[in-house]
């Protein structure tokens, strides 16, 4: 037990120091407290004063020195055993199949189906303080964004992400969500479980109805209005225009919370139009179950310290009930309170140096979570957003990942080092070939390496015409005009000092060049330098890329297989 003896929370033990000085200092104050020694003879004053009040406080300072002892300690949390610490879960599993149809783009609530649909899925996950939850994302296909989990910020990271442009396959086949949803059931091993489409409408009712399950209720949160709204195109570079149909009228997606009710009703869940409170969602969470949700030991048991601080509370009872006569109970409160909050030392106390960090990121302070952050790869992207790019490169150096080779290249090409950058996207090219941010910007950065080398070539070039003697051709020479000739004469007079300064060299060099095409190299070299910026820009834990490489994967592997020929005729939105 001695050797295992220690204190969860040891900072704790340094409220000791100043609890005895407070003591000490308080019952002397008491003590020295009466000044009428100095005014009352000494005869008089042992008849007014009580002889024994100085032995009574000193007493009285010691009890409390040892009561704020006491708590001191048992806030520190002694311990010197462990014990098993089972995990436990609430099993309720919960599926979102996000409709990410055409439809979606409708402005008929503001500022848009998608937006509030994405604002209602954060909703919900922010609600979810227990059990597991996944994300389908469908159109024309489905897809799982993210399996059965307890990890609700991941999917609310991955779901800002998520748009239907990005979907391989366009159309509306909540059939195919449902289908993504019941293999995660089964692959999870979930006996029950919710499915909740997030939809603006189902154009066959069998659809969904095919999949009727009790233990398996589908409920439906309906997204837009009756009266509908037109499909802007604004997605592919086509303001202002609205899709059409074949025969050029404009299409308007109108809500049908009648059909989208009865659908909900035959799949034994409910319906609920959107809301701007969370009505909507707990109703349709609320769907019954065969079983009543159970909680789930996870497959995880901690052997944790016991903390045994609570005895202390025993012990300080007898005195607590004795102090609230005299005001000692309050006395204590005030000298356990916290000191007010400052940076440093007291926000250790509450947050780890990586929340800190996350939240400066969140603030817009990546210069300070830089010095915050402790894993190298977060410290480094910290560093990118400040612009500390030769630290971010330092940093990133280290990750011989696919991420880290790309986060490499970004933070070279900023510093200017495009050689060096192009040799690290080609190593993410070499671990994930389909990688299409680090091909764009490597066949980016080769296109400038050329322009940047020819341009350079050309300067010299001209230079040399510049030094070299014109008397043996009275023609202009290749690259030049008929108007340069004269200063090229002029540069070689004989009258003129061989040896010319910097300077003129300069100038001389600026005037044999052709001043148009130099304008022209310096604007094009201006637009992709600022092209690459806006990729550069890019953060590289945004999840978009790769989710929708991950689509369109899924989406060839179902194409190969024949999956989509039933679906040729079928509308796109």
């Amino acid at each position: 037990m001695t050797e295992a003896l220690h204190f969860l929370r040891p900072w704790w033990l340094l409220a000791l120091l100043p609890a005895i000085a407070l003591t000490l200092a308080w019952a002397r104050h008491r003590v020295s407290g009466s000044h009428w020694e100095a005014s009352i003879a000494p005869e008089l004053l042992a008849v007014l004063l009580e002889t024994n009040t100085g032995s009574r406080m000193r007493i009285l300072a010691w009890v409390v020195a040892f009561a704020l002892a006491l708590c001191a300690i048992g806030l520190a949390g002694p311990t010197w055993k462990r014990v098993p610490q089972p995990v436990e879960q609430k099993n309720d599993a919960l599926i979102i199949a996000l409709d990410l149809s055409l439809s979606m783009f409708a402005k008929d609530i503001a500022p848009s189906r998608l937006v509030r649909a994405r604002q209602k899925v954060t909703d919900i996950l922010r609600l979810r303080n227990e059990g597991f939850t996944a994300l389908v994302a469908y159109a024309g296909d489905a897809h799982a964004v993210a399996p059965l989990t307890d990890d609700t910020h991941t999917i609310e990271n991955l779901l800002a992400a998520l748009s239907p442009e990005m979907m391989p396959v366009f159309g509306s086949q909540p059939s195919s969500a449902l289908e993504v949803a019941h293999q995660l059931f089964a692959n999870a091993h979930v006996n029950q479980g919710r499915i909740l489409l997030v939809t603006d409408g189902v154009d066959r009712i069998t659809d969904v109805t095919k999949f009727r399950d009790p233990r398996f209720p589908i409920s439906i949160l309906g997204l837009g209005t009756t009266r509908g709204a037109n499909i802007p195109l604004d997605f592919v570079n086509q303001p202002g225009r609205v899709l059409q149909s074949d025969q050029g009228d404009a299409i308007i997606a109108r809500l049908d919370e009648e059909r989208l009710a009865d659908i909900a009703r035959l799949s034994h869940g409910r319906y609920r139009t959107l809301t701007l409170n969370d009505s909507d969602i707990r109703h349709v969470l609320a769907a019954p179950l065969p079983q009543d949700d159970e909680t789930l030991e996870v497959d995880r048991e901690f052997d944790v310290w016991a903390d045994s601080g609570y005895w202390v509370c025993v012990i300080l009872l007898p005195l607590l009930l004795l102090g609230f006569r005299r005001g000692l109970f309050a006395m204590l409160c005030i000298a356990v309170l916290p000191p007010p909050a400052h940076a440093g030392l007291w926000e250790d106390l509450w947050q780890r140096r990586d929340q800190q960090a996350h939240h400066s990121m969140l603030e817009g302070a990546p210069d300070r979570a830089a010095l915050l952050f402790t894993d190298p790869q977060w410290r480094a992207s910290a560093q990118y957003r400040s612009g500390d790019f030769p630290g971010a490169a330092e940093g990133f150096s280290v990750d011989e990942s696919v991420d880290g080779y790309y986060n490499l290249g970004n933070s070279l090409a900023k510093l200017g080092d495009f050689s060096t950058a192009i040799s690290a996207y080609e190593e993410t090219l070499k671990a994930d070939p389909q990688h299409e941010d680090a091909l764009f910007n490597k066949d980016l950065l080769e296109q400038l390496l050329e322009e940047q080398e020819s341009s350079e070539s050309d300067s010299s070039e001209q230079q040399q015409q510049g030094d070299s003697s014109p008397q043996d051709s009275s023609e202009p020479q290749d690259g030049s005009d008929a108007q340069q000739q004269p200063d090229q004469q002029q540069g070689q007079d004989p009258e003129q000092p061989e040896n010319q300064d910097s300077e003129d060299q300069e100038n001389q060099t600026d005037e044999n060049s052709d001043p148009t095409e130099q304008e022209m190299d310096d604007e094009s070299r201006d637009e992709k330098l600022d092209a690459l910026e806006q990729w550069l820009r890019r953060v590289p834990d945004d999840p978009g890329g790769l989710l929708r490489r991950k689509f369109r994967y899924e989406s060839n592997q179902r194409r190969r297989r024949g999956d989509y020929q039933y679906r040729e005729t079928e509308k796109i939105w």
